[in-house]
Formats: C-alpha cells, sequence, structure tokens
C-alpha cells in the first residue's frame, strides 16, 4: 500500500513505522503557560521491537533496507527544528502518591543525573548535528518515525535505564556475555522486561516507569521534523532491534496547533482542552497514531495553582504545591489505548458537589441488577486482550452498578449543572451497567467545555466533555448524550476500530446503545419504550434522508476502502481516509446509517431471508445513499402513536396558519384550539414537519413559539426553531438565532449557510456579525466550514 502521502490532500495520514517500533508507555512531564499559550515538557517512550521484526533476526540487514527504503517513499520532511536558547528543564520529581514505593533502599539520583541544566540547553542543537540527512550520513541507519505536527522539537536523546538503582532486577534473564559487548542490548532488555511484566505487578511496573524516566541521557540522537511526522536515527543503528528502546524528547506546542484549543471558559476565564480531532493529538506531543498502537501513559503536569487539571487518568489526582502559585498533577492508566483517547483539560472549573441532606439522590442501589442476574456475570469467559489490570476479572468491580463520578463546570454553570446533570450521571451509568455489565473503566469526571466545543459530547478514558447545548430544556437531551458518550467506554475505547475510517463501528453502537440506555435511566414501561425508539428512529431516518440529499456520496459510504480495510504499509503506516476534510466531522451518517436495529431485532427472520456478512457490506457499508431495508422500514414508523400525534398536532398548525392568513390584519375572534403537550422529541418532529410547509404567517409564528415557550426548549427543538425563523424571515425571531450561533456552536453550523442562502440583506449581516464575534475561538474545522459559506 506504499504510495505518496500528500498532506495538502483530504487524507489524514499516519506516519509512525509501528510494524517496526511499537511505544507501550508514554512518561509526559508538562509545564503549562497560558500567557504564552505553549504547552512545554519532556516525553520518554518505552518500545518494544516491532511485530515485524520479533520473528527476524537482527542481523538481516539487507532485509530491512528493503522495507526503510519503501518507508521513505512515504516521507517528505522538512528541516529540524533549530531550539530556542532555553530550554526549561524538567522542574520536579514526579509524585508517587497513588502507587507504593516498590525499592526503597535505592537512592533516587535522578534530580543529579536526569535533569539537564538550562547552560547545556542554553547551548542549542545545531541543525547539521541532529537532522537526518540520509545523503550525508548513509542511508543504512533505522529511522524511527512518529507521528507529529504543529510542534517545536528541541531535542531527543536515548536513555540510560541501566542507571537506575535496583533495576538489576530487569537483568537476570539477559544474556551476560551480550550485556558486556554492548550496554545497547543490556538497556534494550531492561525495557523488554519492564514492558512485558505481568499484570499483577502494575504497581511496580509503574513506579520503575517513572525512575526510568529520570534516568540520565546516554547520548543525542539525530531527528528531523517534517510536516506530519519526526524521524528520529542513531547513527550506525540499522535495525528497530538495536535501536534505543527508551528514548526522551524535549518539545513544545505551538498556539495555533490543531490539537488543543486555547480559550475561555463561559465565565471568562482562560481554559485549555484537547480537541479530540481532526488530527488526535500528534500537535499535543509526539505518538504512534494509528490504531494497532496501544499503550499506557502517566503525566506530570504543572500550571498556576488557580487552574484545575483533567485528564484521562484512573486516579482522581490531588494537586501538590511545588511552590507558591503552582501546583502539579499526576494521572496513570494501565489499561493499553491509542494515543488519540490521551485527553486533558484545563482551567478554573470548579467542582459540582451535592448539597448535604438533599432529597433522592439515586444510588447503584435502586439500579442494581437482580441478584440471579448479577451473579451470572461471576462466570464470564476469560477476556482476549492483552494482558492489563482489567476490571472485568475484578469481582468488586463487576458488581459496581454505579463507578466513582465528579462533575465540573465553570462557576456560572454550577447551579443548572446541579440539578441536572449529577442527578442523571448514576442513572445513566447504572442504565448502561444493566445491559452491558461491568464497566470498563474505574471512575469518570464529566466536564462542562467552552461554547467553541464542535459537538455535544466527546469520550474519553475516565473523561467526558459535555457541550453547554445539552443543559437548557430539561432532562431528555442532557440524559440521551450522557447515555451515548458512556456507550464509547464499551464501543470506541475499551473495543475500538482498526481503521479508523470507519466511525459507523463505534459510532453506530453508541446511537444504538443510548436509546435502550436513556429508556432504563427513565424506568420506561415497555410500549413507551418502543414508542419511543419508533419515534427516534424515524427522525433519525428524516435526518439521514436529508443528508444523503445535500453530500457528497463518497462521504455517505461507510466502508470507503472496502477489501482494503484495515490495510497498512510493511512499515504500519496509513491513511485515514478522508480525516482532513472539515465538513465530514459535522455529518452524521456514520450515527444514522446504522443496520444495528434491523440485525439485532429481527435475526431469525433475516438469517431466514438469506442474510449474509456480503449483503450487510454491500447495502450498508459499501455503498451511499440510504441502505434500501433502511427504505422499507422507515415506513412503518410513521404509523406508531407518538408519530400519529404528531400528525395531528401538525395538521391543527395548518389549519391556524390557513385561518389567519384569510383574516388578513382584521383581528377576528378565533375559535380555540387546544394543542397537546408533546415530548421533546415530538416537538422536533413537529417542527420539522412544519418547515415543508411553504408559508408560515408571523402570527403563526408567534403562536407556536408562545404555544411551547420554543425559546426555553432544549437546542435540538432551538435549533429547528431557528431554522423555521430563516427560513420565513421572521424577524421577531432573529434574537434566538443569534443566541443560538453565539452559545450552541456545537449545533450551528449549517445553520450559517440557511442565513445565506435566502440572499437576504438582514439575515446575510446576521451571519456576518455572528461569524465575527465567535470566529476568533470558534472550533478550526467549523471556522473552516462557515466561512466557505459565507465568503
Amino acid at each position: 500500500m506504499e504510495k505518496q502521502l500528500d498532506p495538502i490532500k483530504d487524507d489524514l495520514p499516519l506516519m509512525a513505522n509501528t510494524s517496526h517500533m511499537l511505544v507501550k508507555h508514554y512518561t509526559l512531564d508538562l509545564d503549562v503557560d497560558f500567557k504564552s499559550q505553549i504547552i512545554e515538557g519532556i516525553i520518554v517512550f518505552f518500545f518494544e521491537t516491532g511485530s515485524q521484526y520479533r520473528k527476524t533476526s537482527s542481523t538481516n540487514e539487507e532485509g530491512c533496507q528493503s522495507q526503510f527504503d519503501e518507508t521513505c517513499k512515504i516521507r517528505a520532511s522538512e528541516p529540524c527544528q533549530v531550539p530556542v536558547t532555553s530550554v526549561s528543564a524538567c522542574s520536579s520529581k514526579t509524585e508517587y502518591n497513588d502507587f507504593p514505593v516498590c525499592d526503597k533502599g535505592g537512592k533516587d539520583t535522578s534530580d543529579k543525573n536526569g535533569n539537564h541544566s538550562n547552560e547545556e540547553q542554553a547551548s542549542g542543537i545545531s541543525s547539521s548535528k541532529n537532522c537526518c540527512d540520509i545523503e550525508n550520513h548513509g542511508s543504512m541507519d533505522f529511522l524511527l518515525v512518529l507521528d507529529c505536527c504543529d510542534l517545536s522539537v528541541l531535542k531527543t536523546e536515548e536513555v540510560d535505564v541501566a542507571a537506575v538503582a535496583g533495576i538489576e532486577k530487569f537483568t537476570k534473564s539477559a544474556n551476560p556475555t551480550d550485556a558486556s559487548k554492548d550496554m545497547g542490548n543490556l538497556r534494550n532488555q531492561i525495557v523488554h522486561e519492564l514492558v512485558t511484566l505481568p499484570a499483577d505487578r502494575w504497581k511496580e511496573q509503574l513506579y520503575y516507569y517513572t525512575r526510568c524516566s529520570q534516568a540520565p541521557g546516554c547520548g543525542e540522537l539525530l531527528f528531523t521534523t517534517g510536516s506530519w511526522s519526526l524521524e528520529i536515527r542513531k547513527s550506525g543503528v540499522r535495525t528497530p532491534r538495536d535501536f534505543p528502546h527508551a528514548i526522551r524528547i524535549w518539545y513544545k506546542t505551538k498556539p495555533e496547533g490543531r490539537s488543543i484549543a486555547w480559550t475561555t471558559d463561559q465565565s471568562g476565564r482562560p481554559c485549555v482542552y484537547t480537541m479530540g480531532s481532526p488530527i488526535n493529538n500528534r500537535a499535543l506531543f509526539p505518538c504512534q497514531e494509528p490504531p494497532v498502537a496501544l499503550s499506557t501513559w502517566q503525566a506530570t503536569v504543572r500550571t498556576a495553582a488557580h487552574f484545575v487539571v483533567l485528564m484521562s487518568g484512573e486516579n482522581s489526582a490531588e494537586p501538590v504545591q511545588l511552590q507558591e502559585g503552582v501546583l502539579s498533577w499526576y494521572y496513570y492508566v494501565t489499561m493499553p489505548m491509542p494515543a488519540s483517547t490521551f485527553t486533558i483539560a484545563i482551567g478554573c472549573w470548579q467542582e459540582v458537589k451535592q448539597q448535604p441532606f438533599t432529597a433522592d439522590v439515586q444510588t447503584s442501589s435502586d439500579f442494581s441488577l437482580p441478584f440471579s442476574q448479577a451473579d451470572l456475570r461471576w462466570h464470564e469467559e476469560c477476556c482476549g486482550h492483552v494482558e492489563y489490570p482489567c476490571r472485568f476479572q475484578n469481582p468488586a468491580a463487576r458488581l459496581q452498578a454505579v463507578i466513582p463520578y465528579r462533575v465540573f463546570a465553570p462557576c456560572c454553570l454550577m447551579e443548572s449543572c446541579k440539578e441536572l446533570v449529577l442527578q442523571l450521571i448514576p442513572q445513566c451509568l447504572s442504565a448502561a451497567y444493566t445491559t452491558l455489565g461491568t464497566h470498563p473503566f474505574s471512575r469518570l469526571d464529566v466536564l462542562i467545555v467552552p461554547s467553541n466545543f464542535s459537538s455535544l459530547g466527546m469520550a474519553s478514558p475516565h473523561v467526558i466533555f459535555l457541550s453547554q447545548s445539552v443543559l437548557p430544556g430539561g432532562r431528555h437531551l442532557c440524559g440521551a448524550r450522557l447515555c451515548h458518550e458512556i456507550a464509547h467506554a464499551w464501543f470506541g475505547l475499551a473495543i475500538g476500530a482498526r481503521d479508523w475510517t470507519e466511525e459507523w463501528i463505534s459510532e453506530g453502537f453508541a446511537t444504538y446503545l443510548e436509546d435502550i440506555f436513556w429508556a432504563k435511566a427513565q424506568q420506561l414501561s415497555r410500549d413507551e419504550v418502543k414508542g419511543q425508539q419508533e419515534l427516534k428512529a424515524l427522525l433519525r431516518w428524516r435526518r439521514l434522508r436529508d443528508e444523503v440529499q445535500n453530500s457528497e456520496e463518497e462521504l455517505q459510504v461507510l466502508r470507503p476502502n472496502k477489501e482494503n480495510t484495515g490495510e497498512v504499509s510493511d512499515s504500519g503506516a496509513s491513511v485515514v481516509k478522508h480525516g482532513l476534510k472539515a465538513e465530514k466531522i459535522f455529518m452524521q451518517v456514520h450515527y444514522l446509517k446504522d443496520f444495528l436495529y434491523m440485525l439485532l431485532e429481527d435475526i431469525p427472520e433475516q438469517k431466514e431471508s438469506g442474510l449474509t456478512i456480503e449483503s450487510i457490506f454491500q447495502n450498508w457499508l459499501d455503498t451511499s445513499g440510504i441502505p434500501k431495508p433502511l427504505l422499507e422500514e422507515g415506513e412503518t414508523w410513521k404509523e406508531c402513536q407518538l408519530v400519529q400525534q404528531v400528525s395531528g398536532e401538525v395538521a391543527k398548525w395548518i389549519q391556524t396558519n390557513q385561518r389567519i392568513r384569510k383574516s388578513g390584519k382584521r383581528k377576528r375572534k378565533q375559535g380555540e384550539v387546544i394543542f397537546q403537550k408533546l415530548l421533546p422529541d415530538q416537538l422536533v418532529l413537529l417542527l420539522e414537519s412544519l418547515l415543508e410547509e411553504k408559508t408560515l404567517c408571523p402570527r403563526t409564528l408567534q403562536c407556536l413559539e408562545k404555544t411551547y415557550e420554543l425559546h426555553e426548549q432544549d437546542a435540538e427543538v432551538r435549533h429547528r426553531w431557528c431554522e423555521l425563523v430563516v427560513k420565513h424571515k421572521y424577524i421577531p425571531g432573529y434574537g434566538d438565532v443569534e443566541k443560538f450561533l453565539r452559545e450552541d456552536q456545537a449545533m450551528g453550523v449549517y445553520l450559517y449557510g440557511e442565513l445565506m442562502v435566502n440572499e437576504d440583506a438582514k439575515q446575510q449581516e446576521l451571519a456576518y456579525k455572528c461569524f465575527a464575534a465567535a470566529r476568533e475561538h470558534m472550533d478550526v474545522s467549523s471556522a473552516k466550514v462557515v466561512a466557505e459559506m459565507l465568503f
């Protein structure tokens, strides 16, 4: 699959040569500076030799070279970064509060040997010394390729793990003869023993990762940075097996880096958080991005004392004061996951806490499985994943319906979070447990992110980001979205796709389970569940129909690589199809084109009718448009009671509109029309149906808004109301449109296009005004899509 990768194209390149060397653990040591909007730090990598080279001899240089030559074909390197005159040293030791010290007798010499003085770093690193010049230095050297973008790499070096006190225990199985001949072999053997420790020794492993990451350096490595990669080599080393398996990199992020957003929260305080897309974490730290690269990590983060650091970590970090005005936070994970799932959010967040002695806080016991069902979970089969301290093998975790959770928000949203989010989380967690069993992760932080967040939510290990858009309008949107993100703990995090081109694998499952979890959380009857799910299915069908009519066909295909899905180069490099296409992020097809309902509900009948894997691929994954089974199923959803109720209300509004039009300006007394109370999803369907009407009078729209108090409804309802306002040029509603574009940026992108398409001067002025106010802090992809609509 080797081919030239053009970074200007819409495909996202994953450059790391994971088949040669695979990261098993990252240790990050970071300083966060809000004034310069830079994260500066040191990262230490612990590698295993990649899958291709565990079976071959390290002396097979000829075979290795042919594969390295192939790797070179997909690189487009630029000159390496010349460092600034000063790099801050590793200013503190990692805190050990969260795991026991396994070797108390060993003296820690890391400060003496591991930290590099400012004098040493100020000398600078010349580009000729550190750039990997293949022509001058020889093409036979092995190149380690990491995914990297928008970073200033300052220095790379090998780490002398053999200098760590007490490390001798990891050299017992090393061959003494080989070790005496080559210290490099000894260091690599130590790293191998460390990364392959059994799961029950994870605390000891974490401790020695920390000690090794503080060990002295034993030689600088040569490097060069490209548009999408960082390449590192050691002169004379020709194979991955002989390349240093512990390396340290000094680097800085850039304010414009696309992996993190520097912005302000809803209270006007500065904050920064990881974006999650489209380029994942490569502009936060050099890493291996391909999904096969599963690793653990630990991170120490230092920042000003008034900031709270939230991160993907199994521990609920407690800050440690290093000096006046500076706190240090430490997190770790022991479950191997892709580096893209690493999440960090730093801001003046406040924890939302339940008031003491408040009524009716539902606990895990309110939602636990009946004992007979829970007892069966003790007999689950062993897991088939790589070894790590797995919660599914922990009897206590198996019975934990509600994992420990916390909620964080800016101070201005504390009350709404207390009344809504804090109450919903245990219900949603427990509903997930009753459906799927043991939670994959041991704890959960939920953060209300700033208004420029580009979606309604995002799930990461131990952390869920929620948009402020889910807060207004009651429980429905917030609860459903929480359920969706909780479902990603299983589908997307604990279980992930091998090809990131196929979002449907995680989003389809999460969308399907969202309805099941939310129905359980509400404790609905069987009939209520059926009615709500059919209503939701119809809404999704309509959304899919509209998207199919208004989007590129190639973006509607869920499996664009077809039989080549998951294929990588010999080095392990690959591409994410359409990964850089800004508009793809806002498409819903991967959520909506979901065959799970049919597949899971009707398997016996479908098997009898000849359902095959090939037919599923053909109908659902390999073609654009709406799958044939969905076209047939869509008609049946229209017959459900909740939908029929909406149809009756739509008819009333059409009749009301006709009467108002006939009466003109005369205030003729009308017979009072009684409108029924509707569920939020019914309101969405009502407004969507009214959007199909050619003309609605201003008085009709005024009556509609007043009847349902639309400005106080959830964001899904208000979005449809804004569409009605724009379509019918209802000037009294322009304030609602402006408010929506300002506060609900996760949903308002295409509303800009609707403001422009009418070619109405006032509406276009409104679009320009809102975009000008939001653009500076807007998500990059959102800003790109909106700019294309406006200019």
